[in-house]
């Protein structure tokens, strides 16, 4: 791990000791002491990503005033000749299963199916739990925010879209891939999570969770 790195997860524990005490407190004395709290885990973050404070300013809202990990979930979309559905994102250029943060009021097979919609326009089905995966551990590449990411497996209800993508503006393409003819390049998140996912199409029907720090 990185000096970097490390900052970061600090930063990132902050953040989740100040939102789980300004959640429960009454105290205002505390309260005021957790945001102070809060404010340093941000500033260690800015100072971690090379960014300014007034960059990181903007997560306060939605990321640092969450406990616990941020749950997202992904859609390994595969039809029955064994292509898998993946989009280009637009905001760094790399190929990617569709997926994101989950939402409050629903579930997370429900969720998955809403960001392939809502990134390809394809409507999908939930047959399977691929795992869940610590986003410290898969890909190499350390997220700024600690996530448990849960892979489903889906069947496509048809290849074409139903209707334009709503945030297409996050999408740069969408297209049709074979497990050995994956486009490049490739998100090194999903680079090691897409062979778990036709794994599991293939018939192993174990779910994947990490257990390497147990």
């Amino acid at each position: 791990m990185t000096p970097a790195e490390q900052l970061a997860l600090w930063a990132d524990k902050l953040r989740d000791i100040s939102a789980m005490a300004l959640l429960f407190t009454q105290d205002l004395y505390d309260q005021d002491h957790y945001r102070a709290v809060q404010t340093i885990a941000m500033e260690m973050l800015a100072l971690a990503c090379g960014q300014s404070f007034d960059q990181i300013e903007p997560l306060r809202g939605p990321i640092f005033s969450r406990p616990t990990p941020i749950a997202s979930g992904d859609a390994a979309v595969i039809d029955d000749q064994g292509q898998i559905l993946l989009i280009r994102r637009a905001n760094n250029g790399q190929w990617a299963m569709p997926g994101g943060a989950l939402e409050v009021g629903e579930t997370p097979a429900e969720g998955v199916v809403r960001e392939a919609l809502e990134e390809t326009g394809i409507h999908c089905r939930p047959v399977a739990l691929v795992g869940v995966f610590d986003s410290r551990l898969c890909g190499g590449t350390a997220s700024r925010f600690h996530l448990y990411q849960l892979l489903f497996l889906c069947e496509p209800l048809s290849h074409e879209p139903a209707a334009p993508p709503t945030h297409s503006v996050e999408v740069l393409d969408a297209a049709w891939f074979r497990e050995d003819d994956l486009p490049e390049p490739l998100d090194p998140n999903h680079r090691t999570r897409i062979p778990e996912a036709f794994r599991v199409w293939h018939g192993d029907s174990r779910a994947f969770f990490d257990v390497n720090t147990i």
